[in-house]
């Protein structure tokens, strides 16, 4: 197995995190991971619509994302960004009820290659999204993963912010319920 490591999604990581997109149908049904971004006309509408609007965030550097690699090849990621870069999120109705101080950051989507799920990548690339926000300053982190009650989620559709088990081992600690299934998870990452 080759070395894995973890780089910034910007400009020049652009094509490995593309390609991962291309391998996998554009992620979490087609979105190239713009759904917790602003929305705009283009988001939602085609595959070629959200890589354009994705792209267009990375080269303005307000998309932020830990890829995850093997040897050259992109296999994970975890989305993250200020509230203002990724506003959209699912239950905000809940959220903002609930709200007691906004984080400085949120990790809003992680995503493993089909090919490569099963092996610890998502704990990699929610650790390496924790080190680029420590690199830029640290703060409050929030999270809003499954919470299965430990069950195996067998559709990894299901599953776009990855488990509660799994921000558990990165340190996080559960805050309250968001929905149905899934839950406020934080963490206080000091700067670097």
């Amino acid at each position: 197995m080759e070395t894995r490591t973890v780089k910034a999604l910007d400009e020049t990581t652009w094509e490995a995190y593309a390609d991962l997109m291309a391998r996998n149908n554009g992620g979490f049904m087609g979105c190239y991971c713009t759904w917790f971004h602003p929305h705009v006309p283009e988001r939602g509408v085609t595959h070629e619509g959200n890589r354009a609007y994705k792209q267009r965030l990375v080269r303005e550097g307000v998309a932020h994302a830990a890829l995850v690699f093997e040897g050259d090849e992109a296999v994970a990621w975890a989305t993250f960004g200020t509230p203002d870069e990724v506003p959209t999120m699912k239950h905000a109705k809940q959220y903002d009820a609930t709200v007691v101080t906004p984080p400085d950051y949120r990790i809003t989507c992680v995503y493993v290659d089909r090919k490569h799920r099963g092996a610890g990548l998502s704990l990699i690339a929610v650790q390496g999204a924790l080190d680029l926000i420590a690199a830029a300053g640290g703060g409050v982190v929030e999270s809003y993963p499954r919470d299965t009650g430990g069950v195996k989620i067998g559709r990894a559709a299901s599953l776009e912010n990855s488990t509660r088990d799994v921000f558990e081992e990165a340190g996080f600690t559960y805050d309250r319920p968001k929905g149905q299934f899934n839950c406020v998870m934080t963490k206080t990452v000091a700067p670097a």
